[in-house]
C-alpha cells in the first residue's frame, strides 16, 4: 500500500457482539460536546474539541484526513449504535513503515467496564491484518493509570518515557511510550 493512499474504513464494520466501531457522524455531535466537556478528557486529551464549531470542524476533517492516509478516527458504541461509548483513533500512519499510533478515550458511563480494552483490539487486530501494520505505539501520560491498563491488558510493552515530550497548559510533560506488535495480543 503506498504511503498516500487512503486508509480503508472496515467492511464490515469493526465488533466483537459487545462494542462496535463505526465512523462519527453528525448525529454524535452532543456525545462529542459531554466529551469535551469532561475533565478526565480534557486532562488526558488536550486536543479533544470542546465546542460545536470545533466539532464540526473536527467532523468536517474527519474523511479527508482518511483520504490522505494520515488518521482514522472511528467512535466507540455498543453493538446497536445507540449512543457513543469513546472514541479509537489510529493517527501517524506510516504505511511504509508499517506502523502507526493509536489513541481513545472513552464517556465516564462507560470506564471501568474493558469498552477500551475491546475496542483497542478490535482496531489492534484490523490494522495488523488490514493494513499491515507491524508496530502500533500508544503515548500515555504517566498519570493515567487507567490508560495504562488498558494498553497492557492489550498486551502492549511499555518501552520508556519520552521526558519532557510535550506542552500541557503552559506545563511540559513526559509520555509513556507503549508499542504493541501482533504477535502481543491476547
Amino acid at each position: 500500500m503506498p504511503e498516500s493512499s487512503p486508509l480503508p474504513l472496515p467492511d464490515p464494520p469493526l465488533s466483537d457482539g459487545t462494542v462496535a466501531l463505526r465512523p462519527w457522524s453528525e448525529e454524535d455531535i452532543p456525545a462529542l460536546l459531554a466529551a469535551g466537556a469532561d475533565p478526565l478528557i480534557r486532562r488526558f486529551q488536550p486536543s479533544q474539541p470542546a465546542a460545536e464549531a470545533e466539532i464540526r470542524t473536527w467532523l468536517d476533517g474527519l474523511e479527508p484526513a482518511r483520504e490522505r492516509g494520515a488518521w482514522l478516527e472511528l467512535a466507540v458504541s455498543p453493538v446497536d449504535g445507540a449512543h457513543v461509548l469513546g472514541s479509537m483513533s489510529l493517527w501517524d500512519v506510516r504505511l511504509r513503515h508499517h506502523s502507526a499510533m493509536l489513541s481513545y478515550w472513552l464517556a465516564a458511563d462507560a470506564r471501568g467496564q474493558g469498552v477500551a480494552t475491546r475496542a483497542v483490539g478490535l482496531l489492534a487486530r484490523w490494522s495488523f491484518d488490514a493494513l499491515g501494520l507491524a508496530r502500533i505505539g500508544l503515548f500515555i501520560d504517566p498519570d493515567n493509570a487507567a490508560s495504562r491498563r488498558v494498553a497492557e491488558r492489550c498486551g502492549a510493552v511499555h518501552e520508556g518515557t519520552l521526558r519532557s515530550h510535550f506542552e500541557h497548559h503552559g506545563e511540559r510533560r513526559d509520555t509513556l511510550l507503549y508499542g504493541l506488535l501482533p504477535e502481543d495480543l491476547p
